[in-house]
């Protein structure tokens, strides 16, 4: 069977990856490995060192005994702080390192809005607005328009995890746009695998979830198509490489 890895950034939504993995009808693994998150803080610094090189590097044999044949980042932000030559650069040693496909959620996102053929969006985001910002430039350069960008000003990914389905629903509404394409909620720390068709039914449009996004980008990894309209209008789209 085929298998993608995850190496996920401490623990707050993992139990997205096992939800995932179900709706998808066990057609595809979806091991994960967790990384070490050092500070857990939604800060430019602490994101530069989270998503480090050795620190990816430690969790890659485990993923491999795991039988993994592509290897994703399961981190928006500590791939976006790096800015998009910066993540290009990080995925690059990732897969050298790991002799696999290699790619981070935060390209997910941009190779998602091609593949949905959508340019205009809104950021709506669990961070800080300078997180956040930093989110906005990268999809700029991926060739998307931002009209409209909102930060909750969470610093911790671990209160993100405790946020369930009426926090997320508020989070996409707030950040919403009548000019925006589709709607992205860039933090792999918040649950949504199970929020999905109430997320796009709320506001009539796609919504892109991190680790929803993060896992459509492993299977275009395996060049590995999967449809599964629970997990909103990206499946209704398989993923292709």
């Amino acid at each position: 069977m085929a298998s993608v890895g995850f190496l996920y950034p401490g623990h707050s939504a993992e139990d997205d990856y096992p939800r995932l993995e179900a709706l998808l009808g066990g057609a595809v693994r979806l091991p994960l490995v967790h990384t070490d998150i050092g500070e857990d803080a939604h800060r430019v610094d602490a994101l530069v060192e989270m998503g480090s090189a050795a620190r990816l590097a430690a969790g890659l044999g485990a993923l491999k005994d795991r039988g993994a044949e592509a290897v994703v980042w399961a981190c928006t932000s500590a791939s976006f702080v790096y800015g998009w030559e910066g993540a290009q650069r990080q995925v690059r040693e990732l897969s050298a390192t790991a002799g696999l496909p290699a790619s981070s959620t935060s390209f997910a996102f941009a190779h998602a809005l091609s593949a949905l053929g959508v340019r205009r969006v809104a950021i709506a985001a669990t961070y800080p607005v300078d997180v956040a910002e930093h989110f906005r430039a990268f999809l700029k350069a991926a060739g998307a328009e931002v009209v409209a960008t909102s930060g909750s000003g969470i610093v911790t990914a671990a209160e993100v995890g405790t946020w369930g389905r009426d926090e997320v629903l508020a989070l996409a509404r707030a950040g919403d746009h009548p000019d925006a394409g589709a709607v992205l909620l860039p933090d792999t720390a918040l649950h949504t695998a199970a929020h999905l068709p109430a997320l796009e039914a709320a506001l009539g449009k796609p919504v892109l979830t991190a680790n929803q996004v993060t896992v459509w980008e492993g299977l275009r990894l395996l060049d590995r198509p999967l449809a599964c309209p629970e997990l909103g209008t990206l499946f209704s789209r398989p993923a292709r490489g």
